[in-house]
């Protein structure tokens, strides 16, 4: 049969309890040893009794693990203040942005006529100051657009009136072609007559 649970609590005889130290001493320096060697980590292991002796191992130096324990606790203390001080920034500049946003709306909630209610007297005037410089920019953006305009159509006019001149040009030559055509029949009809009138 197996052995059964023991219950973990303070053995209260003195000698049973100093057997009990001895072989769970033993059996952990013994698993120390077996961990450093089968998986190549390094291990320090340090015990105190309860009468203050000193136990330990290490397969390095005991002084040297506990420093090198001492630098990764100071690394990580500083990777987790980096941490919070990028986790601050980033909230900040997530107000910042909110705050952004919520402005702009409210400026085109302004300009559309709205919302006017809580603006003061200094504020409508940067604000019709603002759509005066708008309209003025549109104005001159429109008027460059119609110049432009303008400026192709008279350009189109001036195609259309060149191809109007070209295609009459066509049809006069055309036109004085089929009269040469017509008075080259009436002279042959003419010279055929006459030959016709001498020989009978």
């Amino acid at each position: 049969m197996g052995r059964g649970k023991i219950e973990i609590k303070r053995i209260e005889n003195a000698t049973n309890r100093q057997v009990t130290f001895c072989k769970r001493r033993n059996g952990l320096l013994k698993k120390a040893y077996e961990l450093s060697v089968l998986c190549e980590a390094e291990v320090a292991l340090i015990v105190f009794s309860s009468r203050g002796r000193l136990y330990e191992y290490a397969n390095n130096s005991t002084k040297s693990t506990i420093e090198r324990y001492k630098k990764a606790c100071n690394d990580g203390s500083k990777i987790g203040s980096s941490a919070q001080t990028n986790a601050q920034y980033y909230q900040q500049e997530s107000v910042k942005l909110r705050q952004l946003i919520q402005n702009m709306q409210n400026s085109n909630r302004h300009l559309l006529g709205e919302g006017l209610s809580s603006l003061n007297i200094k504020e409508m005037k940067q604000l019709e100051s603002r759509i005066e410089r708008g309209l003025t920019r549109i104005r001159s953006k429109k008027h460059e657009m119609l110049l432009a305009e303008i400026e192709y159509s008279q350009k189109r006019v001036m195609e259309l009136e060149n191809e109007s001149v070209y295609l009459q040009a066509k049809i006069a030559e055309v036109e004085r072609l089929q009269q040469v055509n017509l008075n080259m029949s009436g002279s042959e009809l003419s010279a055929i007559q006459a030959l016709y009138s001498n020989c009978s």
